[in-house]
């Protein structure tokens, strides 16, 4: 009985199945992943560490949003501008994160 107490705990911080994986594939592999965070801002990024919170440790991220340039009254609405930068190193908080993606390449 105690052992199968013991198997259930490792395998709980295991993250081989279910929506985690595709984290812990991406660290083993080093492969790119798209995160689509809360202020509207999406992440490109090679993950280097996560928990069970999706606090991640990001290593060569691309960070991507549009923004909408202000024009005075009476004026034609502006066209929206893609923008993006380059971040070498970057921690996010968990409660940020809205979805993960595989990259598709």
């Amino acid at each position: 009985m105690a052992t199968s107490v013991v198997e259930k705990q490792e395998n709980k911080d295991d993250f081989t199945s279910g929506p985690l994986s595709v984290l812990t594939q991406s660290v083993k592999t080093d492969s790119q992943v798209l995160i689509n965070c809360r202020n509207n801002k999406k992440l490109l990024a090679h993950v280097k560490a996560f928990d069970r919170h999706c606090n991640m440790i990001l290593e060569n991220v691309r960070e991507m949003w549009t923004e909408v340039p202000r024009t005075g009254k009476g004026k034609k609405k502006a066209k929206p501008v893609n923008k993006d930068r380059f971040i070498s190193k970057l921690f996010i908080r968990g409660d940020s994160v809205i979805l993960v993606l595989r990259n598709p390449m």
